[in-house]
């Protein structure tokens, strides 16, 4: 335990490594399948039955009431669009979120896609800068430096580039549940502050920025959060644990 967060043991860390990996093989399916014309009920489907296909289970499915297996989010959708008939266009930025649960333990990983060709410029340096900034994040995630130092490179290297970090949603523990309490990693803040991480701590670190302001907004249907003025959103994730060598991500094929 530190300050109330349980670390992992040698043993669990190899158990949420399989489901990171089945979870990084159900990303590189669905990455296969962001066309144009397909739906996002039908990746959702395609994903669900990989899961189960490989032994393990949906993590968003049924938590908290939630429908399905993916978190799909359109273009000023930030986190958590309900996937449903609306189909893939040209030029759409599309996050997709999913979790999956191995053995007992899980895995939560994201990944935004631009459908169709080449994304514009500013679409483009939108999604390479919150990919670096993730890995800039996941950098920090080792024993002896603390969370604020996580969520100060994140929001630097966002920022630094013009865009805006949401501050109203944050990484969080995982484990054996998807929320593990004792452990929140607001994408923003100030280095030197927050928990001291230690040898065998997991979490699930996910930027989500946005091309405008930082400010969202939940839609009526309890679950969509949209950027409040209405720019384009990106949201990438990895689970990591922090060893005695560094970070380790543990959502990789």
């Amino acid at each position: 335990m530190t300050d109330g967060y349980r670390t992992k043991t040698p043993e669990e860390i190899e158990l949420m490594r399989r489901s990171g990996r089945l979870l990084a093989a159900t990303h590189e399916l669905i990455a296969g399948m962001m066309k144009p014309g397909v739906s996002s009920a039908e990746l959702d489907r395609a994903a669900e039955e990989f899961i189960r296909d490989g032994g393990g289970k949906p993590a968003f499915k049924g938590y908290r009431g939630y429908p399905a297996t993916l978190c799909v989010s359109f273009n000023e959708q930030v986190v958590h669009g309900i996937p449903g008939p609306r189909r893939f266009v040209e030029g759409d930025l599309v996050g997709v979120d999913c979790g999956a649960i191995l053995e007992g333990y899980y895995s939560d990983m994201a990944v935004t896609h631009y459908v169709g060709g080449e994304p514009p410029a500013q679409v483009d340096a939108l999604m390479k800068t919150t990919l670096r900034s993730l890995h800039k994040g996941i950098e920090k995630w080792r024993p002896g430096n603390r969370v604020g130092d996580v969520s100060a490179a994140i929001q630097k290297e966002v920022e630094s580039r013009g865009f805006s970090v949401v501050r109203a949603l944050v990484g969080h523990g995982i484990g054996t549940v998807m929320h593990e309490r004792g452990l929140q990693i607001p994408n923003y803040g100030n280095a030197g502050t927050g928990l001291k991480i230690v040898e065998g701590m997991t979490a699930a670190i996910e930027p989500m920025v946005n091309m405008g302001g930082y400010d969202v907004r939940e839609l009526k249907d309890g679950w969509t959060y949209v950027t409040a003025d209405a720019s384009l959103s990106c949201h990438f994730e990895h689970t990591v644990v922090a060893t005695a060598d560094g970070p380790r991500i543990l959502t990789l094929p």
